[in-house]
């Protein structure tokens, strides 16, 4: 999941900043913030259990405080065999600029700076039984501006690509995002929210919001930008 224009306004704005007072020296930039595990797992709707592993929708719902951004992807996985590991179906990012508080998106202002927008990607992947589970991947190499709700700039998006080990006991897994741009090795949690069926039961599941913030990282430090 890639900003490249905002991100381009904000590199901007520093290297105007460094210009001024000078000349580019050492400059320390935090590094993005993560929600917990348990903060992501506390967001998403109740799991559903399907009768097939993976097939369903399989929903994640993460802000990074370090971008101000908020991404909620919705994964539709269907078989293309049932006697075979390859899948098929549909990526959909929403996302938004909001602050930690914006589970929702907030209302557009103008001017603000601010953004939403929902792109669609086809995607395909492979189911893999392993030692530790069943393990999903699951991924993009394009993608559609399906919406554009609120900020009409829009940079280039990098197809996200998903890969984890399904939990049957808690329908879910703990994905990386892998889309080439800012999104390395990026954690995820996805839940399965709906299945194409009538579902088996929910599962036995705490999804109280945590008891406590999750710990700041220290910040970084880089030459120049």
């Amino acid at each position: 999941m890639s900003w490249h224009w905002l991100r381009f306004r904000r590199t901007r704005r520093k290297v105007l900043a460094l210009m001024v007072l000078g000349g580019l020296g050492l400059v320390v930039y935090p590094h993005p913030a993560d929600g917990t595990v348990e903060e992501q797992r506390a967001r998403l709707p109740p799991p559903q259990e399907c009768t097939d592993p993976v097939e369903g929708v399989w929903m994640a719902l993460k802000y990074t405080e370090g971008w101000h951004e908020w991404y909620e992807f919705s994964l539709q996985i269907h078989r293309v065999d049932p006697d075979k590991p390859d899948l098929k179906g549909e990526i959909t990012s929403h996302f938004w600029r909001g602050d930690k508080k914006d589970e929702k998106p907030p209302v557009c202002r103008p001017g603000s700076g601010q953004f939403e927008l929902v792109v669609k990607m086809p995607a395909t992947g492979t189911l893999e039984a392993t030692p530790k589970g069943d393990r999903v991947v699951f991924g993009s190499t394009s993608f559609t501006i399906d919406k554009v709700i609120c900020g009409g700039n829009f940079g280039r998006y990098n197809p996200d690509n998903f890969s984890g080990t399904i939990d049957p006991a808690l329908q879910e897994f703990q994905s990386v995002n892998n889309d080439g741009g800012k999104s390395i090795n990026d954690p995820h949690v996805f839940r399965r929210v709906k299945c194409f069926e009538q579902p088996r039961k929910d599962p036995k599941l705490n999804v109280k919001p945590p008891a406590f913030a999750p710990v700041p990282k220290k910040a970084t430090g880089g030459c120049g930008l």
